[in-house]
């Protein structure tokens, strides 16, 4: 096997795992566009992967979670490992914003009830970023937030919020389980475009 790099995970042929619709979606309207919108005939199920010299596969994460700052390009759980790590953190969520024709990371971070956010502690986030995993992956801003957004199940909601710092609307808030949070990310003057 030859190795390319990191890509979309995507599958050119049915396989036995494979759902073959959604309740309630009769014209498979949702079923295509969630997994065969980005690529004609060819299942994407949003995942980062690689596949290894040795015939294995390695899973970066959610490949509408990929971040991309200068053609860098990584996953928010390299960065997740790293920041909760780091004392005083309970929870951490990174995105992309579009910036300058190009794309600047923004990690948002919930400290436990005993920490109080202070440039030391925003310096040492980023310190332990630039030590652990590269200048590179050091994030643009690193903010604050009350809450982190998650699901029933407990996963991070990122693409909510990369929506929410573009302005742009969420479509069904009803899966978040905390919403009350959501506000902290929406019109942040630190995130302004100008």
């Amino acid at each position: 096997h030859s190795t390319h790099g990191q890509g979309e995970l995507v599958c050119k042929k049915p396989f036995p795992s494979m759902p073959i619709g959604f309740w309630h979606d009769e014209k498979a309207q949702k079923y295509q566009e969630a997994y065969f919108q980005k690529f004609p005939n060819v299942w994407a199920h949003g995942d980062y992967a690689e596949l290894t010299a040795h015939g294995g596969l390695i899973i970066y994460g959610r490949s509408d979670a990929t971040l991309n700052p200068q053609g860098v390009r990584f996953g928010t759980a390299e960065l997740y490992q790293v920041v909760l790590q780091v004392p005083g953190i309970r929870d951490c969520i990174a995105v992309s914003q579009d910036w300058q024709n190009d794309t600047r990371v923004i990690l948002f971070v919930q400290l436990d009830e005993k920490t109080d956010w202070t440039p030391d502690l925003q310096k040492l986030l980023a310190s332990q970023i630039r030590q652990q995993l590269s200048p590179r992956h050091v994030p643009a801003k690193i903010l604050p937030v009350r809450g982190i957004p998650k699901t029933m199940n407990g996963k991070v909601m990122e693409t909510a919020v990369k929506k929410l710092i573009h302005g742009k609307t969420l479509d069904n808030i009803a899966v978040i389980v905390n919403p009350e949070c959501l506000e902290d990310y929406m019109h942040r003057e630190e995130l302004s475009l100008d």
